[in-house]
C-alpha cells in the first residue's frame, strides 16, 4: 500500500508522514499495525466532533439511503441544505442571513471575492500579510506570502496587502478597494489574534468607503474559540463570511455568507454568476446539520474556553516561549524551528498527532476535537513535556 500511495497518488511534500490508517474513533486514530494515535490536530481544524461522530454518522446513513446527488446547485429544493442554512442564519447576524454552500474553504473564498467584486462593481482586494485562504488561483492570490505564490504567477491583478493589526495601513482601504479579506485569527501566520479593537477598526474603515469586509472563519469557526464565530470576540460583522473546515464533522464542504441582496446579484448579469455541481449536496449538508445541532445543543462551545485553561496551565516548559490562540486554536511556540519540527516528528513516534503552521516556523499546532476529554488533553500534554525534556538533553 505504502509503495502504491507514493506512486499513484500526488503528493504536496517530498517527506510526508505516511501513517497507514485503519480507522478512527473519537480522539484517536488507528493504523493497521493497530496502535492508536491521539489526536491533537482534528484533521487540521476539520473534525471538530471527532472522529466518526455517532449523530453526524447516523445522518450520513440516514440521507445516503433517501438520495445522494441529484442535480446541480440551487436548481431543486433538497432539505438537508434549506434546514441548515436556516438554522445556520436564526444563529448569525440578520445581515448574514443567505449562504452559498460549496465544497471547500478555498472555493468558498474564490466565490466571496466574485461577490464583492459583483456587488461593488470595484476591482481591487486587500488581504493582509502572512494571510492564508486556500490554495485555488483566487485564493492563492490574495496569499500573503511570496514564496509560496512566485511559481504559480500571474495571479489575479489588483491585488495589494495590508500588515493585521496595522492601524496606519487601514488608510490602504479606498473607494477604490472592492473588500478587504482578513482571517478573523491569522492562522498559518501563528494564530495571531487581533488587537486593539482592530477588526472593529477595519469594519469602520470599510463602511465608510463602501468596501466589503470579507472574513475568514474556515479554521477558528463553529464553536473552537469559545463562541461559534470568533467574530464574536471582537464587535465586528462581517459582510462575507466565509466557514469550512469544522462544519460537516469531517466531510468536504465550504460556504460564504451574505446578506440575500448581495448574494442576489450571483443571480442576473450574468446568470450564473457562480456555480457549482457538488456545492449542497445532501449528504454532505445533512452532516453539517447534525455537526451544528450538536455543537449549538451541548456545552462544547463553552467547554472550549476550559480546555484552554487546561492546556495553558499544563504545558509549561522553557522551551515553550508563548502559546498563541483562543480556545482550541493554540499554537505553542518553541524557541527555534528545529525544536518544534523534532517535537512534532517524535511526539508521531510515540503515538500524539501534532502539527506544523504554514508561514510560522517555530509553532506547534493544536487543535484538537472539541469533543476532546480532560484526561485526553492532560494525556497528550504529558507526553509533549515528556518529549520536550528529552529533546533538551
Amino acid at each position: 500500500m505504502k509503495d502504491d500511495y507514493y506512486k499513484y497518488q500526488a503528493q504536496t511534500s517530498a517527506y510526508p508522514l505516511a501513517l497507514e490508517i485503519s480507522h478512527a474513533k473519537g480522539s484517536y486514530i488507528y493504523d493497521i499495525t493497530g496502535k492508536a494515535h491521539l489526536d491533537f490536530v482534528a484533521g487540521v481544524s476539520a473534525c471538530s466532533l471527532g472522529h466518526c461522530h455517532p449523530r453526524v454518522v447516523a445522518a450520513i446513513q440516514d440521507q445516503v439511503q433517501k438520495y445522494m446527488h441529484v442535480m446541480v446547485y440551487g436548481e431543486y429544493i433538497q432539505e438537508p441544505a434549506v434546514v441548515y442554512t436556516k438554522l445556520l442564519a436564526s444563529l448569525l447576524p440578520v445581515t448574514l442571513e443567505t449562504t452559498y454552500l460549496v465544497n471547500s474553504g478555498t472555493e468558498a473564498i474564490e466565490g466571496a471575492l466574485k461577490l464583492a467584486r459583483r456587488f461593488t462593481g470595484r476591482s481591487q482586494i486587500l488581504s493582509a500579510r502572512n494571510a492564508y485562504h486556500g490554495n485555488t488561483m483566487g485564493s492563492l492570490s490574495i496569499m500573503g506570502y511570496e514564496e509560496r505564490k512566485r511559481a504559480f504567477r500571474p495571479l489575479i491583478p489588483d491585488v495589494d496587502f495590508i500588515q493585521f493589526n496595522s492601524e496606519e495601513d487601514l488608510l490602504k482601504i479606498t473607494e477604490r478597494t472592492a473588500a478587504v479579506v482578513l482571517e478573523t485569527i491569522q492562522g498559518g501566520a501563528g494564530f495571531i489574534l487581533p488587537e486593539n479593537g482592530y477588526l472593529k477598526k477595519v469594519r469602520e474603515r470599510c463602511t465608510a468607503v463602501g468596501a466589503m469586509l470579507i472574513l475568514d472563519e474556515i479554521q477558528p469557526g463553529f464553536g473552537r474559540t469559545g463562541k461559534l464565530f470568533a467574530f464574536e470576540h471582537f464587535d465586528c460583522t462581517p459582510d462575507i463570511l466565509v466557514i469550512g473546515k469544522g462544519m460537516a464533522g469531517g466531510m468536504p464542504v465550504g460556504a460564504f455568507v451574505a446578506s440575500h441582496e448581495m448574494m442576489q446579484t450571483l443571480t442576473e448579469n450574468p446568470k450564473l454568476g457562480h456555480i457549482t455541481t457538488f456545492g449542497g449536496n445532501p449528504v454532505i449538508a445533512a452532516a453539517c446539520l447534525a455537526t451544528l445541532q450538536e455543537i449549538t445543543e451541548s456545552s462544547l462551545i463553552e467547554e472550549s474556553l476550559e480546555k484552554e485553561a487546561l492546556f495553558r496551565k499544563l504545558l509549561q516548559h522553557p522551551s515553550i516561549k508563548e502559546i498563541r490562540g483562543k480556545g482550541l486554536m493554540l499554537a505553542l511556540i518553541m524557541e527555534k524551528p528545529e525544536v518544534a519540527n523534532e517535537a512534532i516528528l517524535k511526539c508521531a513516534e510515540e503515538g500524539l498527532i501534532l502539527f506544523w503552521l504554514l508561514f510560522e516556523p517555530n509553532a506547534i499546532r493544536i487543535s484538537p476535537p472539541l469533543t476532546i476529554s480532560n484526561q485526553e488533553i492532560r494525556l497528550g500534554c504529558a507526553l509533549i513535556l515528556e518529549v520536550l525534556d528529552g529533546l533538551k538533553q
